[in-house]
């Protein structure tokens, strides 16, 4: 058995928290009504409160999202007592030999308490520019939804919880387990926050970044090159591919890629354009192109996106 410490946080986000302890009794339900014991033992730790037992290296410490709409608030909370009683908790675990996971804002705890140095991490999308910037040292993957580089692991966007604690159930209990679970729950698997990314919020947070942007949706109509993107944004080829990626993740070709297929999602699902008009529309001469890249982005065909329901917004708390 694993023994859990799933730790609230002071304001954080509710329903990651329920999401954690759902899944965890749902695991231990269904390994129970299958006649095996039940995987997990778990213990909600509070930051003011010391644990029950001290971290041993067969323990599981889950920290769920944090609970923040801005970058500013997010500093703020890091910058809080409970937080950094978070990070030292965390700390403590990992040097007791423990596992630690995290998902969403949470996963700033764990890089500012060094956790994180050296090894692959995802965080919630929106807030990957900060990451980047606040911890250089972590290769962060931000387009994946869970990546699980154990004894850590963490996760993206604020539903992402789940997904996390899929991953959870297969490393402590079994992937069969896991798959159970998420049949009783009604999970889709999904492998990629890329579908849900918003270009236009990421490039906002750079000036010239911007430009670029704006530049190329001014262009969409044509093949333009990544030489052109570059001198739109006022750098140099090389320089421009440097910021880029620090501030979104992307090589040039993959940002003009996204800003393309951004566009053609909205034609599609506003519009009965077929799929070549709007390929041209996007600068695309061959259809093909764009389903290409809408089923490897999106992972779903363009007709099924003209059905999608817009997700939601950088708003969400995470």
């Amino acid at each position: 058995m694993t023994r859990v410490r799933v730790l609230a946080l002071p304001d954080g986000m509710a329903s990651s928290l329920a999401i954690t302890l759902d899944a965890l009794e749902t695991a231990n339900q269904v390994s129970v009504n299958g006649g095996r014991p039940a995987p997990f033992e778990v213990e909600t730790l509070r930051t003011g409160r010391a644990p029950a037992a001290a971290f041993g290296p067969r323990d599981l410490l889950i920290v769920p999202g944090l609970g923040v709409r801005s970058e500013a608030e997010l500093l703020a909370r890091l910058a809080t007592p409970a937080v950094r009683r978070a990070a030292g908790i965390a700390t403590e675990a990992r040097a007791a030999g423990a596992s630690v996971a995290a998902s969403c804002a949470s996963t700033f705890i764990l890089a500012q308490a060094g956790l994180l140095a050296g090894r692959r991490a995802t965080t919630t999308w929106w807030l990957a520019p900060a990451f980047r910037r606040l911890h250089p040292e972590v290769e962060l993957v931000a387009d994946q939804i869970v990546v699980a580089d154990w004894p850590i692991a963490t996760a993206g966007a604020a539903m992402a919880q789940m997904d996390l604690m899929l991953a959870v159930i297969a490393r402590f209990a079994s992937p069969g387990l896991s798959e159970a679970c998420a049949r009783y729950l009604l999970l889709d698997q999904r492998r990629s926050q890329a579908p849900y990314m918003a270009v236009s919020f990421l490039a906002g947070q750079d000036a010239q970044v911007a430009r670029a942007e704006a530049w190329a949706r001014a262009n969409i109509d044509r093949d333009f090159g990544m030489d052109e993107l570059a001198a739109a944004a006022g750098l140099a080829p090389r320089t421009f591919a440097r910021r880029l990626a620090g501030v979104c993740g992307l090589s040039p070709v993959r940002f003009a890629q996204r800003i393309r297929m951004e566009a053609a999602e909205r034609l599609l699902e506003t519009t009965r354009l077929s799929v070549d008009e709007v390929a041209r529309r996007v600068g695309y001469a061959e259809p093909s192109t764009l389903r290409r890249l809408i089923r490897r982005e999106a992972r779903r065909s363009p007709a099924e996106l003209r059905r999608r329901p817009h997700g939601a917004g950088p708003t969400d708390r995470l």
